[in-house]
């Protein structure tokens, strides 16, 4: 037997050595699948099957890059580079390429990426005069992605009056004819969407027998990755390529099934054995990556579901350290607690930064984490992604304040004068530009005096340009009277970035949405930092500065790669780190509150979980915050169910000395209480029970299908009050050197000296996850804190 058999265990080496029929291996997490998917293959070809008949789909082509290198130093470049491997698409692409010409294609045809079909629908919205208020691009691609990946062509759709009657209630009745002109231009234009890769190749394999008895010659021996995250189209084409000889081995763990709302099919792997009921299964069990107290808290949480395969994943390392379960008093607090931890196991353990990582359900949550890590000097990458303030519609709404505070800012002006959409086209954008070129003056400087200079520009244009200078204009007195979140606040409104990106509810509009959302809750917290610092400046030029040194020193270098890891779990399967933090362990936030109207949903949510913990090799902290801003209101917030859902025993729980209960005081909440339409409703301080709803807005859904589920581990505030031993209520009149305080965004602290009398009393108090700061009293609405 081969020695590179030798290196696998029991389960691993009968996956490799069953070649023949169909097959399903069950890989739980960190249990080395690409390993046995890359033996099985070089097993094959050592058995003397053709290299060219074997076809092994992947979903990604880095994974694609690195099997081959594996196979190579198996059984030899040469004949490793004949395997057809890659993802779906590059397959996909490649046999379109041959025979396209079948459907009409040229073998030259055009690839359009998102970009390249956004422009296409944009211009067929803009043909057929109709609303892209209503008939948003994206939104209209997201619906024409989702039917061709369910193989509803056009003709398809003609014949369908469920689709036609949900557009239509959408108020989108013209999407249908829209499809269908979207369909015509790429094929006029000999092109294919990412989408029509899969449909197209469905179409060939239905339409030709005789192209599909060739590819099932072709690939006797099929080789799928990740197939609990196949989709309707690929689950179709498999199927068809391996009907003739079923020599089919699919390889995934419905554990990890995450991606529905990409259209990813988890019944494709539970109903397997109906599809090939001969098929052979094989489980692969043993974890190699991380600890027993991670392997099985995991397993713990994953058997709440019941939409499962039955397996027990287990390991044999050592039993590490017990998951981190810390309770933060706001969300900064969170990120300052998070920075402090990973920034103290680098200097104890000597850990690299790129052993630990962050991981976050939206990409909104890193902003907190963010300006955590930067102001202790810890390099950190956004993984997959880019920095929050350089994502598009947070540098927008910068753009708009850098204005208020400085208008001849040219960079700034250009990016919003017409954004969101006022009239004022790139034509006039450009006279603008050459008139202040030739009279060597800024633009602002141009705009602001449109009608002295000869820019060509006509009457009713000027005039939108001249109310978009009064709007600055007003902005710039506003900032000149009230702190950086008030101005904030009222630009993100009246400069009608927010309503624009409110009206967009495709996943990335949501995602826009939350981010600017996140940034006004930044400001606000910057706002009330700055009140409470002695000589603190909240002006929103003071916070744009504070912005500027941030950002400068955030210039990733890419051949550094020793950085703090921070992502969206998502982002983190098929990873594995060190450290894992994960946060934002609350009610609503995760399990997101829009993923938990049926229970399939909340399955999904708590298999992310599932992967989320999985990433963590040595160690795994879980995160939470005791209240959160929105919108600049301060809300309570709730521990996650998944914390509940671990069995305790393999749990590190760490409250604050404040014993895991602190409440704002009453002044505190009245100020920032939630409208009643809010999910959070007034007086709710019991910690451990759900939110109340007071009343429903139309937003809501009329039901809760799963039922809310009382958190029995972490103590309610009720129950702690009983005790009496934690926050001691009132302002601290004899606040003294040395004693234990809690402030509601730096967390505990010690005070180092009490300086003054009366009202201009100030403390310097050294905050544990914060750092020192000097605080004015009447302000600062401090509580001690008892040992």
């Amino acid at each position: 037997m081969s020695s590179y058999i030798d290196q696998l265990n029991d389960a691993q080496k009968q996956a490799v050595l069953a070649t023949e029929g169909p097959m399903m291996v069950i890989a739980g997490a960190g249990s080395g699948k690409t390993r046995v998917l890359t033996y099985r293959i070089a097993h094959l070809m050592e058995k003397g099957v053709d290299s060219f008949q074997i076809l092994s789909l992947t979903f990604t082509n880095k994974a694609a890059r690195e099997m081959k290198e594996r196979i190579a130093k198996i059984v030899g470049e040469s004949e490793a580079k004949n395997l057809w491997m890659g993802t779906f698409h590059s397959v996909f692409a490649k046999i379109l390429r041959i025979e396209g010409s079948r459907l009409g294609y040229p073998s030259n045809f055009t690839i359009y990426d998102s970009e390249d079909s956004l422009k296409v629908i944009s211009q067929i919205i803009k043909e057929n005069n109709l609303d892209k208020e209503i008939y948003k691009p994206k939104s209209v691609q997201g619906r024409i992605s989702s039917y061709k990946n369910n193989l509803i062509t056009p003709k398809a759709y003609a014949n369908r009056a469920d689709l036609q009657e949900n557009d239509a209630a959408a108020k989108m009745p013209m999407l249908g004819n829209i499809y269908k002109a979207y369909t015509e231009k790429c094929f006029r234009s000999g092109a294919m969407d990412f989408d029509d890769l899969l449909l197209k190749t469905n179409e060939l394999l239905h339409l030709f027998p005789d192209v599909l008895a060739k590819y099932q010659e072709r690939f006797k021996y099929i080789l799928v990755d990740e197939y609990q995250d196949t989709n309707h189209s690929q689950y179709l084409i498999v199927k068809a390529l391996a009907s003739k000889y079923e020599n089919v081995c699919v390889v995934g763990d419905d554990a990890q099934s995450i991606y529905a709302f990409r259209g990813a099919n988890i019944r494709n792997i539970l109903n397997f054995q109906q599809d090939y009921p001969d098929a052979k299964t094989f489980k692969l069990e043993q974890n190699y990556r991380s600890t027993s107290n991670i392997v099985e808290a995991a397993n713990s949480i994953i058997s709440k579901n019941k939409d499962q395969l039955e397996k027990n994943v287990w390991t044999s390392n050592d039993r590490g350290e017990k998951i981190v379960v810390h309770k933060a008093v706001s969300d900064s607090d969170e990120g300052n607690y998070v920075s402090s931890n990973i920034f103290e196991l680098h200097q104890q353990n000597r850990e690299a930064w790129n052993s630990f990582c962050i991981l976050y359900r939206t990409n909104s949550q890193s902003r907190a984490f963010e300006d955590a890590l930067r102001k202790r000097n810890i390099p950190y990458r956004i993984y997959g992604g880019v920095s929050f303030y350089q994502r598009k519609e947070i540098k927008d709404l910068l753009a708009y304040f850098r204005l208020a505070i400085n208008p001849i800012d040219e960079e700034a002006f250009k990016r919003v004068i017409n954004y969101p959409a006022r009239g004022i086209g790139q034509t006039t954008i450009d006279r603008l530009i050459n008139v202040a070129n030739a009279q060597e003056k800024s633009m602002w400087e141009i705009a602001e005096n449109i009608y002295l200079y000869p820019t060509g520009i006509n009457k009713p244009t000027q005039q939108r340009i001249l109310d978009f200078v009064e709007r600055i204009k007003s902005y710039s007195v506003l900032a000149s009277k009230h702190d950086a979140f008030e101005v904030a606040a009222h630009i993100a409104k009246t400069s009608g970035l927010i309503k624009s990106i409110s009206e967009d509810k495709t996943p990335e509009g949501v995602s826009r949405y939350e981010n600017i959302q996140e940034l006004l809750n930044g400001i606000k917290d910057f706002s009330e930092q700055q009140q409470q610092i002695e000589d603190g400046d909240a002006s929103l030029s003071y916070y744009l500065e504070d912005i500027a040194l941030l950002t400068d020193a955030d210039k990733d270098n890419p051949e550094d790669v020793n950085k703090v890891n921070l992502m969206t779990i998502h982002l983190a399967k098929g990873l594995e780190f060190p450290y894992v933090y994960i946060v934002g362990m609350e009610e609503n936030l995760f399990p997101s509150m829009m993923s938990m109207n049926t229970r399939s949903e909340l399955e999904e949510e708590r298999r992310l979980f599932y992967v989320a913990l999985t990433r963590a090799e040595k160690q795994a902290f879980l995160t939470y915050a005791h209240v959160r801003y929105r919108w600049g209101k301060l809300i309570d917030c709730e521990p996650s169910r998944f914390i509940e859902e671990i069995d305790e025993k393999y749990l590190d729980i760490r409250v604050p000395e404040f014993g895991g209960f602190y409440s704002p005081p009453d002044e505190v909440r009245n100020a920032f209480e939630a409208p009643k339409s809010n999910v959070v409703s007034k007086g709710n301080d019991n910690f451990g029970g759900r939110p109340k709803f007071e009343k429903k807005t139309k937003s809501e859904p009329t039901h809760r299908p799963v039922p809310p589920r009382k958190h029995q581990k972490l103590r309610s505030i009720s129950d702690a009050n009983q005790n009496l031993q934690g926050v001691e209520k009132g302002a601290p009149e004899d606040l003294a050197q040395g004693e234990r305080v809690i402030h509601d965004r730096f967390g505990l602290g010690t005070v180092k000296e009490v300086i003054g009398q009366g009202a201009d009393r100030k403390a310097v108090i050294h905050f544990d996850n914060a750092g020192e700061k000097r605080l004015l009293l009447k302000f600062a609405k401090l509580q001690k804190a008892r040992a």
